[in-house]
């Protein structure tokens, strides 16, 4: 009973998922998969918690939250909003994200495709919930500097990552999207085309997570080819022009966990001239949806004000930037600055010299 009791519950809801202790810990203990292993078996014994529900299946929140928008995003933000969070737990300081009213996917389709041949480098990218439905100008700015660097971008045929679901140890769950996408993006194994990711803890999901959740001979190939945005980046040479504010990095943790902040630091180096620092903050505190919960959100604001914020304003009074490609990192910087962060990918989109029409 102690494996599923609320003893070890009460335990464990501090722990963020964060994966430095993985990295960190001498003997590589990783407490975040504990936790998962440990939810996993709560929740056989214990009713599963709308928030936690809604939580764990952002993917289908966002979905019908853009389809319905502008109209979810009023009600979001209408006089009903503190009973909306009062019913889900939800911290009454908090805002859940706004909805695009136009997905990536959608403008995909109806944006006018460039002409490709067969012999130009290929991409795989790899769009996920938050980046496809909530912001969706940092996906369509990815494919702006992928297709500037001359490659033929193809969009997977994803569904989500299930890092929600591992996040609230929703174990069946996870295990399906896991396996669902390693079926979907298995055919770009023979031809080793890279398959590139915005949001850290999505796509390097396929490159941790994965091989806890299921045993499948390709997944050891594909997780090589699943890489981040600046990872894929780092090893060449960008069209980029001056003008760049400062920029101040913030490192998702599980970015800072499995790949480390060097790549980005190495991609935004190239902007010509750019005052480009790194701030060591640790976790910023939102933690996907920990930061939303009520009964975090006082260690969030704490997370988030021990360096990050107050590195933040420091920035901004210089007309900086603040850099972060989690989105839960820029969630964070917005809800105490009222400023916007920005993804890597927007910042080198916005700087992206016009091509050569000669």
């Amino acid at each position: 009973k102690a494996l599923h009791s609320r003893r070890l519950y009460d335990a464990l809801d501090l722990c963020l998922e964060c994966k430095a202790c993985k990295s960190e810990c001498p003997s590589g203990v990783d407490v975040g998969k504990m936790k998962f292993e440990f939810l996993s078996q709560y929740y056989r014994h214990h009713r599963v918690p709308l928030r936690t529900q809604m939580f764990a299946r952002a993917d289908l929140v966002s979905r019908f939250g853009s389809a319905l928008a502008p109209v979810s995003n009023w009600f979001l933000s209408s006089p009903l909003k503190p009973i909306i969070n009062h019913l889900l737990g939800i911290a009454p300081e908090r805002s859940i994200p706004t909805f695009a009213r136009q997905n990536f996917w959608d403008w995909w389709k109806r944006r006018h495709q460039p002409k490709t041949s067969h012999d130009q480098p290929r991409v795989v990218l790899f769009v996920d919930t938050f980046n496809g439905y909530n912001e969706p100008w940092v996906a369509q700015s990815a494919v702006r500097v992928l297709e500037r660097l001359g490659y033929a971008v193809t969009i997977a045929d994803r569904t989500c990552c299930g890092r929600p679901m591992i996040s609230k140890g929703l174990s069946d769950q996870a295990k399906f999207h896991a396996m669902d996408n390693i079926n979907r993006l298995r055919r770009y194994i023979a031809d080793e085309v890279p398959i590139v990711g915005l949001e850290p803890s999505c796509i390097l999901s396929f490159r941790d997570d994965y091989f806890s959740l299921v045993d499948d001979p390709d997944l050891e190939h594909l997780s090589k080819l699943c890489v981040t945005f600046e990872e894929f980046l780092q090893d060449k040479e960008l069209p980029l022009k001056e003008g760049s504010p400062p920029l101040l990095l913030h490192g998702h943790c599980h970015q800072k966990s499995l790949v480390g902040t060097g790549p980005s630091m190495k991609v935004l180096s190239q902007l010509p001239g750019v005052d480009l620092e790194e701030v060591d903050s640790g976790c910023c505190g939102m933690a996907g949806s920990f930061g939303y919960e009520k009964e975090h959100y006082e260690v969030s604001k704490a997370m988030a004000y021990r360096r990050l914020i107050p590195a933040a304003e420091s920035v901004h009074r210089r007309g900086g930037r603040v850099i972060a490609a989690g989105v839960s990192c820029r969630q964070q910087v917005r809800a105490f600055t009222n400023r916007v962060a920005l993804h890597p990918a927007e910042i080198l989109a916005a700087h992206l010299k016009e091509p050569d029409r000669a």
